[in-house]
């Protein structure tokens, strides 16, 4: 497996807290009963809140399909570490990887005197010869 692969589950991750955020975004403009400030162009709004609930609607589903796609990798990461021998290299692979943690934390929580670096080449030199 790549190290882009096994990135996936990284950046899915992100994906679906962005758009989280965003959905969060529209409700709250959705839901906003604030006075408006008058002598602005503006359009209806009504249309306003309909075009609101439909990409709400929207966003929901494109959330719900990412989180899918989120449990699916995972899994498919949690295999393949658990397909390794090496227990040191299933560990940093299941930080870094799983849990998301930089190659500092992970060197700190191995402990053992690892280095950020000795943990990153350790991973890599694993993934170029697997």
């Amino acid at each position: 497996m790549t190290n882009r692969e096994l990135n996936q589950l990284y950046w899915l991750n992100r994906e679906i807290a962005r758009d989280k955020q965003r959905l969060q975004e529209l409700i709250a403009a959705a839901t906003d009963t604030s006075s408006k400030i008058t002598g602005l162009p503006h359009a209806s709004g009504v249309s306003d809140k309909t075009a609101l609930a439909v990409e709400i609607a929207y966003l929901k589903g494109v959330i719900e399909s990412k989180i899918q796609q989120s449990y699916y990798e995972y899994n498919r990461l949690i295999t393949y570490i658990n397909s390794i021998e090496d227990s040191y290299i299933r560990q940093i692979l299941t930080l870094r990887y799983v849990n998301g943690l930089s190659w500092q934390q992970i060197a700190h929580h191995m402990g053992g005197g690892n280095t950020s670096d000795g943990v990153r080449m350790a991973c890599n030199r694993y993934l170029r010869s697997h």
